[in-house]
């Protein structure tokens, strides 16, 4: 299933979108060594994005009442528990609990392969219809400028 934007760094880690429909969404990533940390499990960081991907895709997902469209999303806020180490193919869904005309309040779970959670998270998601500058990259200003 192809993803709802272009999102290199997403791209980059391997994820797969699996469903996304409804207020929900399920995505996978297959583990590989350079996603690990020193005690060769799933780093924090990579765990935290599958979380922050599929709650935000939750968000935006198609068929769901009052959904605009064209509508994107921007993290607010969100928190991690890590419940033991993720190995192998891990698996995350995502849920809308609720919305507003302006924010998406979501919840998001990691399992590995045996079904065990490896982490939950809650975030706040805002929905925009576009970043400054047409979501292009934002040219730093100087100190001096």
């Amino acid at each position: 299933m192809k993803f709802l934007s272009h999102i290199p760094f997403v791209e980059l880690l391997g994820m797969e979108l699996l469903q996304c429909e409804g207020g929900t969404a399920e995505m996978a990533l297959t583990l590989r060594e350079e996603l690990t940390n020193s005690w060769s499990v799933a780093h924090g960081g990579v765990t935290m994005t599958l979380l922050d991907v599929v709650m935000a895709h939750a968000a935006r997902s198609p068929n769901q009442p009052r959904h605009p469209e064209s509508h994107g999303v921007v993290t607010i806020e969100m928190k991690t528990s890590f419940m033991t180490a993720g190995l192998g193919r891990l698996l995350a869904r995502g849920r809308l609990l609720r919305r507003t005309t302006s924010l998406a309040f979501c919840e998001g779970s990691v399992f590995d392969e045996q079904g065990e959670l490896v982490a939950h998270a809650t975030g706040t998601f805002k929905y925009l219809r576009g970043l400054p500058a047409g979501g292009r990259r934002i040219q730093r200003l100087n100190a001096s400028d």
